[in-house]
């Protein structure tokens, strides 16, 4: 497997799912079982809360209120994915923590501000860990790659076996990892200047599409970075053929017959 075919999967983790099956079962279960995430993700994350605060506004409610219970349709597409894969992921967990961040300090201050931070907490501290771990046995980001891959599946055992045996697959991981942390650090800076720079409304707007512009700018530039390193391995191993083939081989002594 190349890192950048599987870092990529960090990029639509809650829309992959957990496709730990086998055959055809798991092919067309993966198939069915991305586009409910990505139907999800687009009702839950995006429209909902979208819909929800406009009305909310109309309605009469402040900018506080109307944001609180309009986080709560996130919260509900996280805790849908958590029953269908019976499992509550990382993701998951990190977004369930800033609604809950966001929220408490909200209702605590009264500032809609600070409700609509509830976004960058949870991108903040992926960053933190991905550079965090750098220093670790294995970088973050390799940990949720296989995992979501399965470490059970053809895949996860590839990526296993690659990284006790490749010391170049482990640095590439390294290298994605730390880009990855980077990047998440930078997404969410930028929201947090968006929020206090801008409306209620159009910050919460905003913050609903940045993590995919982010997410789509990182893993073009993983799919690059792993195919440049492929081509250069392959540029590496024909050089070295070569080499091999030009290295004059050495002729055993003939044997001289007895007089």
């Amino acid at each position: 497997m190349d890192p950048s075919d599987a870092a990529q999967t960090t990029g639509n983790t809650r829309a992959t799912g957990n496709t730990r099956a086998t055959g055809n079962t798991r092919a067309t279960g993966a198939s069915s079982g991305r586009l409910l995430s990505i139907a999800l993700i687009l009702i839950f994350d995006i429209a909902a809360p979208l819909v929800a605060y406009k009305l909310l506004r109309s309605a009469g409610p402040s900018a506080v209120t109307a944001l609180v219970l309009s986080g709560l349709f996130p919260a509900l597409g996280v805790a849908i994915g958590a029953a269908r894969n019976r499992r509550l992921d990382v993701i998951g967990a990190l977004v369930l923590a800033g609604i809950v961040v966001g929220t408490a300090l909200g209702l605590a201050t009264h500032n809609a501000r600070l409700v609509l931070v509830e976004g960058s907490v949870p991108t903040g501290i992926f960053g933190v860990a991905c550079l965090g771990s750098l220093r670790a046995q294995r970088p973050l980001l390799f940990s949720v790659v296989r995992e979501f891959t399965g470490p059970d599946t053809a895949k996860g055992q590839e990526m296993t076996r690659l990284w006790q045996d490749e010391p170049a697959f482990r640095r590439d991981f390294r290298v994605i990892t730390a880009v990855w942390g980077v990047g998440f650090l930078i997404e969410a800076a930028v929201r947090v200047v968006i929020v206090y720079n801008a409306s209620a409304g159009i910050a919460l707007a905003v913050s609903k599409f940045i993590p995919f512009v982010f997410g789509g700018v990182v893993s073009l530039w993983t799919i690059g970075y792993g195919t440049y390193r492929k081509q250069r391995s392959i540029r590496l191993a024909i050089a070295a053929a070569g080499l091999r083939a030009d290295v004059p081989q050495q002729q055993e002594p003939r044997s001289v017959p007895p007089n």
